[in-house]
Parts: C-alpha cells; structure tokens; sequence
C-alpha cells in the first residue's frame, strides 16, 4: 500500500521535473563561450548566473523530492525481500498429522498392487557336462 503511493507520487514527479526542465531556456553561454571570449570573469566559466527564477527553484525542489522518494522506495522494498531461510518451510510441528490417513481415502495416498515376494534364489540344477 504504502509501496504504491510513494511510487505514484514519485512517477508524478518525474513527470513534472520533465516538464519543468524542458521549459527552462539555456544559458546560452557556458564552458564554450569562455573559449570565445565572451567575457572572461570567474563566473562566465560555467555561465553567467541569472536570478533563480520559478522554473529553476521547481526543477531544484523537484530533484530533492525526487531523490527523497527514490531513497523511500528502496528502504519500504528492502523490507520486503529479506532473505529467508530455506529450513522454514520444511519442517512445521503443528501440520504433522493427529491421526494416520486411511489408504485409498478421498485426500489419501494411493493404493499400490501388493508386493510381490521374493524367494531365495537357487542355483540352476547342475547337469554333467556331455562326453566325447
């Protein structure tokens, strides 16, 4: 239950960090204008800096919810798939049967032919060999 929302919410907002991120215009600037000589202060090496607009502090936010949900997500998942122990199934003291199952019943064991006796093997009965 709780699995499924967080990772409605976090579907959603990854949809709207699409939208959000895709509608921000580029800087225009950057590492290759620096080569160029557009303007050689510190902060033109990795673009000029604007002022944080509404685009730019939603796709900020969006990432931290982003990542907050994502980290949810493993830790509600991780719960989930703990390793067992293979013994747990094998052995149950409270299904061992009170009664013994009447053979052939409805739920029972199949009934099986009669076996069939062994008797002793005997030796072959020695004949002399023939004579020339």
């Amino acid at each position: 239950m709780l699995f499924n929302f967080l990772l409605g919410l976090l579907i959603i907002d990854s949809l709207v960090l699409i939208g959000v991120i895709l509608l921000q215009a580029g800087k225009g600037g950057g590492v290759a204008a620096s080569f160029g000589g557009a303007s050689s202060s510190a902060d033109a090496l990795f673009g000029s800096r604007q002022a944080g607009n509404l685009l730019t502090k939603t796709s900020w936010w969006g990432g931290g919810v982003f990542l907050l949900l994502a980290f949810l997500l493993s830790l509600t998942s991780a719960s989930a798939r703990r390793p067992s122990s293979i013994l747990e199934g094998q052995f149950n003291p409270q299904a061992a049967p009170t009664a013994p199952a009447t053979p052939g019943a409805a739920g029972g064991p199949a009934q099986l032919p009669p076996p069939i006796p062994l008797e002793p093997a005997t030796p072959p009965p020695q004949t002399p060999p023939p004579q020339s």
